[in-house]
């Protein structure tokens, strides 16, 4: 079945089938080297002129969840 496909495909590209099975192992073979890479990895420091701005952030956040509400503390020990 797979074979038939493969035929198939390679007649509609216009190419012998020898081509797009060699083309189709090339690929695979690509895609397996580069697969084993962290893909995120391409986005480091896309954002690194916006710096001050995650400084500015992380600065609203540390200070937001730094505040204890000593009363909501003091009523879940109580119980």
């Amino acid at each position: 079945m797979i074979f038939r496909r493969a035929k198939s495909k390679a007649a509609a590209q216009g190419v012998p089938l020898r081509q797009f099975v060699t083309e189709a192992v090339e690929d695979k073979l690509k895609s397996s080297r580069t697969s084993g890479r962290r893909p995120w990895m391409k986005h480091v420091g896309k954002l690194k002129d916006l710096h001050k701005e995650t400084q500015r952030i992380n600065k609203v956040i540390e200070e937001t969840f730094e505040v204890v509400d000593s009363e909501m503390w003091a009523a879940e020990t109580s119980h």
